[in-house]
């Protein structure tokens, strides 16, 4: 075996089916070897006693890049998430959404070099152009944003403009991510809160109620079985979404149901003290620690099949800005979710095997990234992240690479620090740093494979 770029000697090496002690060696970006043998190579690395587990794969990610980058960019969103071990991602902004092959192309052209990690795009689905669904797949697009209501400036599908999309998905193969809340129901609620002069943090769970998710996320769900399309239904915000959905899937619907873990640490009456700062949508649902546990549960089991971040950030001056309803949705989350899964193992919700499952395996899989996404084989992408299973950090806003500078976790004490992360063989984030240059490149989904 001539030398390697690369070999991690000595690990635990971590898949979704099981875990042993074995070498990992790299060439030309791709892992070449996996086992017991040490093979020569420019590079060792003793990675005695640690963990490594495949690259997390987040697929789930609103950079603001080109649009609102004074939210958020490119360097800044890719750095926190080779920082996390996070080395794949699939981006999409609704301040220029992607709704034609050249908006795809002139993204690529700007995003070169300004990537930490390799990127997948995603294009937002639009009421009455279905039929710009086949170029894009074909052009590489991850997957098609969906929303059932008018949210980020994007215009929502109501049931027949939802049906007609997932029809086009379902020629060629397409996927597409549904943001399920029921238009009618949210309009209904804001009219009567705002008419009752409501401006508290408490009328967020009213506005973006559980009726409204779980009415669309159903709808989406059987429409998603009755045309044959493929499609995840994201961020899950409580378990009777994730019935829904696995009663649809159990019918023989080609469903994913997307988990953040937002939904299982933050507490639905936290919006009550911290106002903007938990306005995101869905918002939190769990109320008590059992909640918090069912929702584990359901990942662990599957019925969650993978998690995200759902990464949308905004600074804490922009979230100070104005009034509830006026400040942006969401949260900032590539510098803590790694964290938050590894400590879910320490907390004993998760196994490591299912780490890598949920974060790597499972969302390559859903969108066209594996076999060189989300697993440690030969002829995979050297993607790897050295786990410290002992070590120890508190969360806290000031090391938040995001430019969004705050986290919801913060002061949040997690065991499990990823130590190193490879990007194709190449160190780009050590102890909780970014270094090296942006190396990251586009990753074409599905139809550009299958084309």
């Amino acid at each position: 075996m001539p030398d390697m770029d690369l070999v991690v000697a000595g690990a635990t090496v971590v898949t979704a089916q099981g875990r042993r002690r074995a070498n990992v060696a790299v060439q030309d970006g791709r892992i070449s070897y996996v086992g017991p043998d040490q093979p020569s190579a420019r590079e060792t690395v003793d990675a005695g006693g640690l963990l490594v587990l495949p690259g997390g794969v987040d697929t789930h990610v609103h950079l603001m890049d080109p649009g609102s980058t004074d939210r958020e960019d490119f360097p800044t969103g890719t750095s926190a998430a080779a920082a996390s071990g996070v080395t794949t991602i699939i981006e999409h902004s609704h301040g220029q959404p992607v709704v034609s092959v050249d908006d795809l192309l002139a993204k690529r052209e700007y995003l070169r070099e300004r990537s930490n990690v390799d990127y997948g795009l995603a294009a937002h689905a639009w009421p009455g152009r279905a039929s710009a669904v086949a170029d894009l797949a074909a052009a590489g697009v991850a997957f098609f944003k969906v929303f059932t209501c008018t949210t980020h400036g994007v215009p929502g599908h109501d049931a027949a403009a939802l049906k007609e999309h997932l029809t086009q998905t379902a020629l060629v193969d397409a996927v597409s991510l549904m943001h399920c809340e029921d238009e009618s129901l949210t309009g209904a609620a804001e009219k009567l809160l705002r008419e009752a002069g409501r401006d508290d943090g408490g009328l967020l769970p009213e506005w973006r109620n559980r009726d409204a998710e779980v009415v669309a996320a159903a709808v989406a769900a059987l429409l998603v079985r009755r045309t044959g399309a493929t499609a995840t239904i994201a961020h899950v915000s409580h378990p009777e979404v994730a019935e829904y959905v696995a009663q649809e899937r159990a019918r023989g619907g080609r469903l994913a149901a997307e988990a953040c873990p937002q939904y299982f640490l933050l507490r639905e009456e936290e919006v009550l003290e911290q106002g903007a700062l938990r306005k995101f949508t869905p918002p939190a649902r769990a109320r008590t620690d059992d909640d918090e546990t069912q929702m584990w549960q359901l990942l662990r089991r599957g019925t969650l099949t993978h998690m995200s971040t759902d990464h949308a950030p905004s600074t804490l001056e922009q979230k100070r800005a104005g009034d509830i309803w006026n400040v942006h949705f969401g949260l900032p989350g590539l510098d803590s979710t790694m964290s938050l899964l590894l400590d879910a193992v320490a907390r004993g919700h998760l196994s490591y095997e299912d780490v890598a499952r949920v974060y790597a395996e499972s969302p390559a899989r859903t969108y066209g990234l594996w076999p060189r996404k989300g697993r440690i084989a030969p002829g995979a992408d050297a993607d790897l992240v050295l786990v410290d299973p002992s070590g120890e950090r508190t969360l806290r806003n000031q090391d938040v690479l995001s430019k969004a500078g705050w986290t919801p976790f913060d002061g949040r004490r997690v065991r499990g620090l990823a130590v190193r992360t490879y990007l194709r063989g190449n160190l780009i984030a050590e102890e909780g740093k970014p270094v090296g240059a942006r190396g990251g490149r586009f990753v074409p989904g599905r139809g550009a494979t299958a084309s």
